[in-house]
């Protein structure tokens, strides 16, 4: 069996409505659209208190800029019938997108199901760039990589694309949203270069209870995003969301005991980060994939992301918030052990463990052709946005905050109206003293 998104683009036949399928991606469609605010609050407590507004704002604005795009053109170019590279144009505009059958469900909330998936893809590669990235020039590169990166991308493995019909499993994103988002990170974070206190100071999270809300969210709606991925109301979506379930849970026992055995503490940023990298390692295997098998891949998923983080922290590359340690690492690590774990049995083909050494080849060729391809493209489209516009913040405006240099303003204000914001020069106002008026007789 290969994913229920590429069945979908594939089917010739158009079934009657189901209800029950209908009100079920309902919810889920709701429950991954929470995951991108989910997500803010996740990233704005990891960084310092004089950039979260800018950071939840990275998540926040794909909301709109990513969501928009993808209705217009993105979702003609990842679905509609094209070349096995590309979809094509038929729905642009959304383009005879109604309230016909696609599947079980109405096409109309066919797309903007999987238009929940482009917004939070675009939104996580801001972790590796928060504090020291412009805001337009940020929106303008995801944008552009919506178009030229995720499009093609999604059509590839869910679109009737080359890997999809080549079967490579991907239930949920593994390739197709954390693979691809996680390297982008990367080039990104190596392109614009590190932050101007990187390496010379410490770099503390201001509000980690903000972080433990967004990793509880996060796993919250994504019970919609790898349960609602089999788009229907069927055994398939009992499956992913239990494994959704599992998971993570095995995920942060493995997190908190080698945090336990390297530093002695059970860190409240590493329990919340275990938690996402087991979410991003069941993603692509959770309707393929047994419980024990899910939890087996939890387990193991943690070692390589866990390691990665240290790793990074030694060398000068400043991804700031290890994205792609969390998601290019742990969505590879996923991508590879669907093809370990898969089973037949359990609606998936069999995988490495079921004799189907083959199927792992086929998790590689499209782990590593994704990989490649997000990596060229970001590079590509950096580089020539760099040529027009500005990418980073100045040193004077890194110094101050991105909140009040890019946005005007602050989360957390020290009295009433701190900071000034002039048009062409930020100043502190200063505080009034009291003056002591003499006792009068």
């Amino acid at each position: 069996m290969t994913s229920p998104h590429l069945l979908l683009a594939l089917q010739d036949a158009v079934p009657a409505l189901v209800p029950a399928d209908t009100a079920w991606i309902l919810v889920a469609t709701a429950l991954v659209l929470l995951m991108t605010p989910a997500l803010a609050f996740f990233y704005g407590g990891l960084v310092r208190s004089k950039n979260s507004l800018n950071t939840m704002m990275m998540s926040y604005v794909a909301l709109g800029f990513v969501g928009i795009l993808w209705a217009l053109v993105a979702y003609s170019l990842s679905f509609s019938a094209g070349t096995p590279w590309l979809g094509g144009f038929s729905n642009a505009f959304l383009n005879g997108v109604d309230l016909a059958p696609k599947g079980t469900i109405p096409h109309l909330l066919f797309m903007a199901y999987q238009g929940t998936f482009a917004i939070i893809t675009a939104a996580l590669i801001s972790g590796a760039v928060v504090e020291r990235m412009r805001f337009w020039p940020y929106v303008v590169f995801i944008s552009v990589w919506l178009l030229l990166v995720y499009a093609p991308v999604a059509h590839w493995v869910w679109g009737g694309g080359w890997l999809g019909t080549l079967g490579v499993l991907d239930f949920a994103g593994g390739t197709v949203v954390h693979i691809n988002a996680g390297v982008s990170a990367l080039v990104a974070a190596a392109v614009l270069g590190t932050r101007k206190d990187y390496g010379r100071q410490a770099i503390l999270p201001h509000n980690v209870p903000f972080v433990l809300l967004g990793a509880g969210l996060l796993w919250f709606g994504w019970f919609g995003f790898n349960g609602g991925s089999a788009l229907a109301a069927n055994g398939s979506a009992a499956l992913a969301f239990t494994n959704t379930f599992l998971a993570p849970m095995a995920t942060l026992v493995v997190w908190s005991i080698l945090d336990t055995v390297r530093t002695g503490h059970v860190t409240a940023v590493g329990a919340a980060t275990g938690i996402v990298v087991g979410l991003v390692a069941i993603t692509p295997a959770a309707g393929f994939v047994s419980p024990v098998g899910a939890l087996a891949l939890g387990g193991i998923a943690a070692f390589p992301s866990y390691f990665m983080i240290l790793f990074r922290s030694r060398t000068r590359l400043d991804d700031s918030l290890d994205v792609f340690a969390g998601h290019g690492i742990g969505g590879l690590t996923g991508a590879l052990l669907t093809g370990v774990f898969a089973a037949k049995a359990w609606g998936g083909t069999d995988g490495l463990l079921a004799g189907n050494p083959a199927q792992f080849g086929k998790q590689a060729l499209g782990a590593g052709a994704s990989f490649v391809y997000a990596g060229v493209m970001t590079f590509v489209i950096l580089k020539v946005l760099g040529l027009v516009m500005s990418l980073r913040a100045d040193q004077k405006s890194e110094g101050l905050g991105l909140d009040v240099t890019q946005h005007g303003e602050e989360a957390y204000s020290s009295g009433e109206g701190s900071i000034l914001v002039l048009p062409d020069e930020i100043a502190t106002v200063p505080v009034p003293v009291a003056v002591p008026i003499p006792a009068t007789r």
